[in-house]
């Protein structure tokens, strides 16, 4: 009889590299994660849809955050998440559970502690998400992308190993050439309303000098997707110059990254890898009211390797943005001084295996 391992996390890029090769072992694989991006929202999420493209059995898990401030419904979601997590867990009977970080995570392994399901997680960012370290007391191993990690977590149970990347963003018949070249607009799998709408009215400026493909989001709410198209249609001669989509899936999204001359997007844990790891230059706009400033902290190291403009939220606009466009445009891209990890992924998997033994 097959065993199952449960997925869940946050991050859900790296650890779908690691479920799609279990997969591929005769491990049957079930993932716990979001199915809609935002309350309210109407379209599927990019978690669900990646993760469905791959034949992986979804469960999705109504779950309240515990970071910062709680109110009566949040607390409410919490309880409910733990009580959904225990079901889903009796339900599937799986010999492990594989997190990576967020807030999703913190209820499925709880109860799979409580159920005695050993749990493996992997903290992708350079510091401590608040997920591991509330979790941290209740898994087996502590698997970390960065030395700087280490220090947050018990060192008996911790490990670094990388971050797993995509395969085909190690594959240089994924790299094409533009003309002009390529600036890839890409804001994780839920894109990024606040991005959008200080990149909407530069686009027609862009296009001008730039081949520009643009992930916008899915979101129902914000309607971006719309906007886009919109904005294409008024492009004129140019309009062939703007692709947009609401997502990427890792084939396109690898292609795009590799064959980008410049990259705009957040500075989550897995894009800023990537960026480093195929030495981009990028302008990075963090999430400012993330866990310990984690993705600040983030675009900091990268600025160490690569050439990169931080441009905060606080002073994002349409100007501001294509200032820092035209800016690191200009400048000569920093020699690259970094070696990473590219076999995380199969370190990863043998750890696995590990705990399935034991």
């Amino acid at each position: 009889m097959k065993q199952t391992i449960i997925f869940t996390g946050g991050h859900h890029n790296s650890a779908l590299e690691i479920a799609k090769n279990l997969k591929k072992e005769g491990f049957n694989i079930v993932w716990v994660g979001h199915k809609y991006s935002t309350r309210g929202d109407k379209n599927y999420s990019a978690e669900y849809k990646e993760v469905s493209e791959n034949n992986i059995k979804f469960l999705d898990l109504k779950a309240g955050k515990f970071y910062k401030r709680l109110n009566p419904f949040g607390v409410i979601k919490i309880m409910f998440g733990f009580f959904q997590s225990l079901l889903y867990l009796i339900s599937e009977k799986p010999a492990l559970i594989f997190s990576s970080g967020g807030y999703l995570a913190v209820p499925v392994v709880i109860s799979g502690w409580v159920l005695g399901i050993p749990s493996v997680t992997h903290e992708q960012t350079v510091v401590a998400g608040w997920a591991n370290k509330a979790i941290s007391p209740f898994v087996k191993k502590i698997l970390l992308s960065h030395e700087s990690s280490k220090k947050n977590y018990p060192p008996e149970k911790s490990e670094v190993v990388g971050l797993p990347v995509r395969k085909y963003l190690l594959s240089k018949k994924y790299t094409k050439k533009y003309s002009p070249k390529l600036i890839y607009i890409t804001c994780g799998k839920q894109g990024s309303h606040t991005i959008n709408e200080a990149v909407f009215p530069i686009i027609p400026e862009l296009v001008k000098k730039y081949t520009v493909i643009h992930q916008t989001g899915s979101n129902s709410l914000t309607k971006d997707t719309e906007k886009a198209r919109r904005t294409k249609a008024k492009l004129g001669e140019y309009k062939n110059r703007y692709l947009h989509s609401p997502y990427f899936f890792a084939k396109e999204a690898s292609s795009y990254l590799r064959s980008a001359s410049l990259i705009i997007s957040r500075a989550g844990a897995h894009t800023c890898y990537e960026l480093m790891l195929l030495h981009k230059k990028a302008v990075l706009i963090p999430i400012p009211w993330v866990s310990h400033d984690e993705q600040f902290l983030n675009a900091k190291m990268v600025s160490k390797y690569n050439t990169v403009r931080i441009l905060e939220e606080k002073n994002l606009s349409s100007e501001n943005l294509l200032e820092s466009i035209s800016g690191i445009s200009r400048e000569k891209a920093k020699k690259s001084s970094i070696k990473l990890v590219t076999n995380a992924t199969e370190k990863i998997i043998g750890i696995i295996h590990q705990y399935l033994k034991s």
